[in-house]
C-alpha cells in the first residue's frame, strides 16, 4: 500500500473502534467503576460508590487490613472494628486485656467476666466467704447477706433469732412485720392475738386494719355496735348497704328527702 495511504486506513481504524465504543456505553461505564474503586474493595451492591472488604476498613479513600491486636480475632464483619477478644480477655482502648479473675471465682458463659462461687460474695474485686449464722443456711443469691434464717427464725443484724409466736397466732415467714400473724377471729394487739367482738348484726372479716368487723346491709355501726339504718321517706339504701340517699327526684336535707326547688 503507498505511504500516503497508511494514515488514512489508521485514522479509519480509529473512527471504527471509537464507534464501536459508543455503541457499548455500558461497557465504557463498567470500565470507569472499576477504575474508581480501591484495591481489596468491591462496588455497593445498592446504589452508587464502593466500600472495603471483609476484613478491611476505609482509610483516606483507601482499604487497609483490620489490625488484630494479641489475644483477638478477625469478627469477619463490616462494621465495627472487625475484631472482638478471645475469651478471658476484655477490650481496653485498641487492645485485649486479661480478666483477673480472684481467687473463690470463674468466668461466665459470657466469658468476658467473673462472677463469684456459691458460698461467696463480690466484694470490691474479690469474692468474700458468707459468714452463715447459727438457725440459718446459705442463699442462692448474689446481693444481700448471702443467707437467709431457717422457719421460725427471722433475721436480727447479722443473727437468726426465734420468733415467739403469741397464743392464737401463727409464724409468717417474711422479712417485714412482726414474723407473726392472728389466727381468723383474732387481732394483734401488743404481743398478744385478742379475740374479736363481733356485734349483733355484724361479721368479722379479718382486716389488716383496726376495723376487724362491719355491720350487715342495713345497719349502720355506732361505736361497737350495729344500729338499723332508719331509712326517710322517698330514701333507699346506698351502694355500701350501711347508709341511705334519697330516691330522684328528692335531695337530702338533714335527715329528710325533700323536693328540690330547681325542679326536675
Amino acid at each position: 500500500m503507498p505511504s500516503v495511504c497508511r494514515p488514512i486506513a489508521n485514522t479509519f481504524h480509529t473512527l471504527m473502534f471509537m464507534t464501536l465504543l459508543a455503541l457499548l456505553p455500558g461497557v465504557v461505564i463498567a470500565q470507569e467503576i472499576a477504575s474508581a474503586v480501591p484495591a481489596n474493595a468491591h462496588a455497593k451492591s445498592y446504589g452508587s460508590g464502593w466500600e472495603c472488604d471483609v476484613n478491611y476498613r476505609q482509610v483516606k479513600g483507601m482499604c487497609a487490613a483490620v489490625i488484630v491486636p494479641a489475644n483477638a480475632y478477625l469478627t469477619e464483619k463490616s462494621y465495627d472494628q472487625g475484631w472482638d477478644c478471645l475469651r478471658g480477655f476484655r477490650k481496653v482502648d485498641d487492645a485485649c486485656a486479661v480478666i483477673p479473675v480472684p481467687q473463690n471465682a470463674y468466668l461466665d458463659s459470657s466469658g468476658d467476666r467473673w462472677v463469684c462461687n456459691r458460698g461467696f460474695l463480690t466484694v470490691a474485686e474479690t469474692c468474700v466467704a458468707v459468714n452463715v449464722p447459727a438457725n440459718g443456711y446459705l442463699a442462692d443469691s448474689l446481693y444481700g447477706t448471702g443467707w437467709a434464717c431457717n422457719r421460725g427464725f427471722r433475721a436480727s443484724e447479722q443473727a437468726c433469732v426465734a420468733v415467739s409466736v403469741p397464743k392464737n397466732g401463727y409464724f409468717v415467714d417474711g422479712a417485714f412485720g412482726l414474723g407473726w400473724e392472728c389466727d381468723r377471729g383474732y387481732q394483734a394487739v401488743n404481743e398478744a392475738c385478742v379475740a374479736v367482738e363481733v356485734p349483733a348484726n355484724g361479721y368479722f372479716v379479718g382486716s389488716a386494719s383496726n376495723l376487724a368487723w362491719k355491720c350487715e346491709r342495713g345497719f349502720q355501726m355506732n361505736g361497737k355496735a350495729c344500729l338499723a339504718v332508719k331509712l326517710p321517706q322517698n330514701a333507699h339504701l346506698d351502694y355500701s348497704g350501711n347508709d341511705w340517699e334519697c330516691n330522684a327526684p328528692f335531695r337530702k336535707k338533714k335527715d329528710a328527702c325533700v323536693r328540690s326547688s330547681g325542679g326536675w
